[in-house]
């Protein structure tokens, strides 16, 4: 059994470390604050109409702000997850399910689409786009049911499937997605406002665009699912087989009066969160904002680099990365569900991580997602500690085993490690922070 060691790794106290990952964290969730972000970014007015829609946790928080931006008249509607809203003046918030779309957003895509569709070429659509939209706007294609979309759903989030090729999928079993509600709003001006949550910051990805062209196909969707060995309700793979109505494409002249535009992105949290590291004399090393992949993998990887810089073996250009050092990444990884552990892929993550560093002195890590919620947890994330490990020995808990069982959650738990920071209103996908110390 490993050795329990005290509440100090080599000099360097917890509650300090905890502190310093805790600020690079808060900063790229500042970053990311939609009273912030959609300040200058507001469009301005047309003689009609505005009308104000959107879908994402961070939906009625960029309404709120909106609102307090916007000096004209202002309608519409915007669908956030459970536990999201935020009050409005002129503007319905609506909960639903995510990950898993219920009822609740099915009627309220409903209404947006209702909306869309009640637009003249003198009026604007404005709709908020921000992670979680895609799952909260469950509306389904004719002929598809909510039960075929959420059992689709449950399958693909289990399956190890990347986001792009999710949204991919609920693009062509959606009636609002994929720039659908595009479609439905022309000839009116169409402005989207996005805060981007996918590796890439592509905005068809986001929220599955629903304001913009999509270039995704029916037989694209077919092949994901195929990947997968996903087996589909017999209305979607008919759906997609018939591939009766293709997504809008690019060329599609519904979008001559659309604009897009990214209010906030992953690679702006990760600088911010630098900024904050050089501050503190520490120096930052932004890996990616895109990375994707199994979870644990990805924390194999990092582990490793974390390693080569405490070895002071990490050379950019012509320079040796030194301690104290910290390395910085976001994305969307993903796990392949195979145990019976409360899953999470930030908690996975750092599980591997700390498996690879095997206690390795100096370094320590945190791992959130930036909308408070790592999976269908209560936690954004957690924090790793260099006795991680072996705190979790004294308590008869395996780390290889809760890496088996999925159980990132659980063994973070049992050790009081896990970061709760409850919804947070924003979301620019995982932040991750490998802190490495003299």
């Amino acid at each position: 059994m490993l050795a329990r060691r005290n509440s100090r790794v080599k000099g360097h106290d917890q509650k300090a470390i905890s502190e310093t990952l805790r600020a690079l964290f808060n900063a790229a969730l500042a970053a990311a604050d939609p009273s912030r972000v959609l300040e200058r970014r507001i469009p301005t007015p047309v003689r009609g109409r505005t009308v104000l829609v959107g879908a994402g946790k961070a939906s009625a928080a960029m309404a709120r702000a909106f609102e307090t931006l916007w000096s004209g008249a202002l309608e519409g509607l915007v669908l956030t997850r459970y536990r999201h809203a935020v009050p409005c003046d002129h503007v319905e918030v609506v909960e639903a399910g995510h990950p898993i779309p219920d009822t609740a957003g099915e009627r309220a895509a409903c209404r947006i689409l209702a909306l869309a569709r009640g637009l003249g070429p003198n009026d604007q659509l404005v709709f908020l786009a921000s992670g979680g939209g895609s799952a909260l706007l469950s509306l389904p294609a004719s002929g598809l049911t909510l039960h075929d979309k959420q059992a689709v759903t449950h399958a693909l989030l289990r399956s190890g499937a990347t986001i792009t090729e999710i949204n991919t999928v609920r693009k062509h079993l959606s009636a609002i997605k994929g720039g659908r509600l595009a479609a439905a709003a022309a000839p009116a001006r169409i402005v989207t406002l996005a805060i981007s949550d996918v590796p890439g910051d592509d905005p068809s990805v986001i929220a599955s665009g629903p304001t913009v062209p999509d270039p995704t196909t029916f037989a694209d969707g077919r092949s994901v699912l195929e990947k997968y060995r996903i087996v589909a309700p017999k209305a979607v793979v008919s759906h997609l087989s018939a591939q009766a109505e293709e997504t809008p494409k690019p060329d599609d002249p519904i979008f001559d009066r659309a604009q897009f535009d990214l209010v906030a992105s992953p690679q702006e949290s990760l600088q911010s969160a630098a900024a904050v590291a050089e501050q503190r004399k520490i120096v930052p090393v932004v890996l990616s904002d895109r990375i994707e992949g199994e979870a644990r993998e990805v924390g194999l990887v990092h582990a490793g680099i974390a390693l080569q810089i405490r070895a002071r073996k990490f050379r950019v250009g012509d320079r040796l990365i030194s301690p104290p050092a910290v390395l910085l990444s976001g994305g969307e990884t993903t796990v392949t569900v195979t145990g019976t552990g409360r899953g999470g892929r930030n908690v996975e993550f750092l599980l591997a991580l700390a498996m690879a560093l095997d206690g390795a002195d100096g370094i320590s890590a945190l791992a959130c997602d930036t909308d408070g919620i790592d999976g269908t947890e209560d936690n954004a994330g957690a924090i790793v500690f260099p006795d991680s490990l072996a705190r979790a020995a004294t308590r008869g808990i395996s780390a290889r085993n809760a890496l088996a069982e999925n159980d990132g959650y659980g063994f973070f738990a049992a050790l009081g490690d896990l970061v709760v920071t409850g919804p947070t209103l924003t979301n620019v996908n995982d932040f991750r922070a490998v802190l490495v110390l003299e």
